[in-house]
């Protein structure tokens, strides 16, 4: 078969265009000249057909060129996938607060970009009231101000996010103004030690603190401390309570303990110590009643704070005060009705005193004389282990703050309700069941 090809001629640019009048065409005539915008733009457009001429119209007559032309579309769908998925510009614009104010007579609708442009538009997005003139134009006006101009439009949110009631609660919010803002305060962190054993009423007095703790507001950390080793029972309980916690095991040998709750508490300062726990601590026995306000006033401590506590007697036959005599917050003395203890050096219960936990682990800030650390004694005699751990936390009555102001409020009492004799069932639970007294007839 015979082949047709279309031969090109060659490029002759030594030729010259001759014009109508005989004279050689003239680049540099001034009538003939092309801005230089359609000259870049021609330049641009035959780039391009040259481009897609080479992508698509390209005829190919070997083989394998079936590759290229598959690279080349993938290449132009990526390319558009980019351009696609690019922001080029954002064609929504918002209106000038100060243009919708100035101007009266428009509704301006605002289309927010942001949740926060949202919830301006709640406060900024209303329409005008406007009075309209309903009567002729030959009407005098005190007239139409006596019979009332027109009807007014009262105020309506444009946004469509929010419902009507956060609508007014916002607008409610605008009109207060700035002075009377929420101020949010931290509370401090209050530390809870409770030092506690394998005893009959173990399970009602943890219970009993534990809901009282879940209803102290946060932060609280209450640290509870066994002797030699965690009972599955304790985990249980303090699991349930809902409050944060921390489980110790206090591992002294229990022969050479004289006061197993000089232990535990020891046990607790040290953890404290340790992990640097920034709060103030109270020693809060298991066997005590507290009210939530003692809670609350504890919080307000900046050192060391004490308040009287109201105990009853081992006789059981009445109560007894014990605790410090105030005149606001300043500690002028002490009151006690025990004999025996009148030769300590401060009248205070166990659970009469809280102090700030960097005590313990920052002696620079407080000045202490030395860094020794602070723990119970057990070495001394039963009724002065309050007093001679106290003198390690303060040096006199001046570094002390009575709690509340006046120490008149008595906000935790100190109950002996130890029963004896009575067997501590494991688990908690009976192994079987009770026998039936009154049978069912």
């Amino acid at each position: 078969m015979a082949s047709f090809r279309r031969t090109l001629s060659p490029a002759y640019h030594d030729r010259h265009y001759i014009n109508g009048d005989g004279t050689a065409f003239s680049p540099s005539s001034p009538s003939h000249k092309l801005p230089s915008s359609n000259t870049n733009y021609s330049a641009i457009a035959s780039s391009f057909q040259r481009l897609i001429g080479g992508v698509f119209m390209r005829r190919y007559n070997r083989k394998g060129q079936w590759r290229k032309v598959a690279f080349r579309c993938v290449l132009c769908f990526f390319v558009g996938f980019l351009l696609g998925m690019f922001p080029f510009g954002n064609l929504i614009h918002e209106i000038p607060q100060q243009q919708r104010e100035n101007n009266d007579n428009i509704i301006a609708f605002d289309i927010n970009k942001t949740p926060q442009s949202d919830a301006k538009s709640i406060l900024n997005n209303r329409v005008l009231k406007k009075h309209v003139s309903v009567g002729g134009g030959d009407a005098d006006d005190e007239d139409e101000d006596k019979k009332g101009k027109g009807f007014m439009i009262e105020q309506v949110s444009l946004s469509s996010n929010m419902n009507a009631e956060k609508d007014n609660e916002n607008l409610k919010e605008r009109e207060l103004g700035e002075s009377e803002k929420i101020d949010i305060v931290a509370r401090k962190q209050l530390i809870i030690v409770t030092p506690t054993y394998n005893r009959s009423f173990q399970s009602y007095f943890l219970n009993r603190l534990g809901q009282v703790l879940r209803l102290v507001p946060p932060p609280l950390l209450w640290v509870v401390v066994e002797m030699n080793s965690a009972s599955m029972e304790t985990a249980e309980l303090l699991r349930k309570t809902g409050v944060m916690y921390r489980h110790l095991v206090c591992t002294k040998n229990s022969t050479d303990v004289k006061d197993r709750g000089v232990h535990q508490r020891n046990k607790a300062l040290e953890h404290i110590e340790h992990h640097k726990l920034d709060g103030i601590v109270y020693f809060a026995d298991d066997d005590n009643v507290y009210s939530l306000d003692l809670f609350q006033t504890i919080r307000d401590i900046s050192r060391f704070g004490t308040w009287p506590v109201a105990m009853l007697a081992p006789s059981k036959n009445k109560a007894i005060l014990e605790g410090p005599v105030c005149n606001g917050s300043q500690v002028l003395g002490w009151h006690t009705n025990e004999k025996s203890k009148r030769l300590r050096r401060f009248h205070v219960d166990m659970s009469g005193f809280a102090f700030n936990s960097t005590i313990l682990w920052d002696p620079k800030r407080w000045r202490r004389p030395t860094s020794n650390p602070i723990r119970q004694l057990d070495s001394v005699k039963e009724g002065f282990q309050e007093t001679t751990f106290i003198e390690q936390l303060v040096e006199g009555e001046g570094q002390m703050e009575g709690s509340p102001p006046g120490c008149k409020k008595i906000m935790n009492w100190h109950l002996h309700l130890n029963v004896h004799n009575i067997v501590y069932p494991k688990g908690w639970m009976l192994e079987k069941n009770l026998d039936a007294v009154i049978h069912i007839k």
